[in-house]
């Protein structure tokens, strides 16, 4: 469950970036409609999801000078009171210096029961005002499933079954579901 900090204000990213830069390092807060808000530690189940996408998208990004990042913040210039950490980021360029990025490639949510609304909702809006991002992936982590957004003309979803293959043209390659899922017993 995530906890958001009182505030009577609501925060821009600048003042956000300001409040979260002396926190510990194991918090995680991300800024949601102005407000500060806690994210609960991940399960075992979401962080093998989140390793075996990073270790494959990774190598997929290496190869166009990208890199795959786990807990990067996004930011939007469209809206300056958001600034979520999707559990995968990809990113192309030098290392990101700080954990803020505005241009990234490819954003990975893994579904969290606390947050399913948050992630197919507000956040799905949030993340098309991102003119960069090319692919943004919904994981699930009770099922072998995975819905793809793609930047065609607009967003479009498509679910992909289990069996499937996720086509990442961005990246020149692909993302079987089977490698997602390894090691993941439902």
């Amino acid at each position: 469950m995530a906890l958001a900090v009182k505030r009577d204000a609501r925060m821009s990213v600048a003042e956000y970036r300001r409040w979260a830069e002396p926190r510990p390092d194991e918090e995680r807060w991300e800024l949601l409609d102005g407000e500060p808000v806690l994210m609960a530690p991940p399960s075992a189940r979401h962080q093998r999801i989140v390793t075996n996408l990073v270790k494959h998208l990774d190598a997929l990004a290496e190869r166009r000078g990208c890199g795959a990042y786990p807990g990067l913040a996004i930011l939007s210039a469209a809206m300056d009171d958001y600034a979520p950490y999707p559990d995968v980021v990809v990113h192309c360029g030098p290392m990101p210096p700080t954990g803020f990025v505005d241009d990234p490639l490819v954003i990975v949510e893994v579904l969290s029961p606390g947050t399913m609304i948050n992630d197919r909702g507000r956040k799905l809006d949030f993340y098309a005002t991102v003119p960069s991002l090319q692919s943004l992936l919904i994981v699930y982590q009770n099922e072998a499933r995975i819905e793809v957004w793609r930047r065609d003309a607009g967003w479009a979803m498509r679910v992909a079954p289990a069996e499937a293959v996720v086509d990442l043209p961005e990246l020149g390659g692909t993302l079987p579901l089977a490698e997602v899922y390894a090691r993941v017993a439902f």
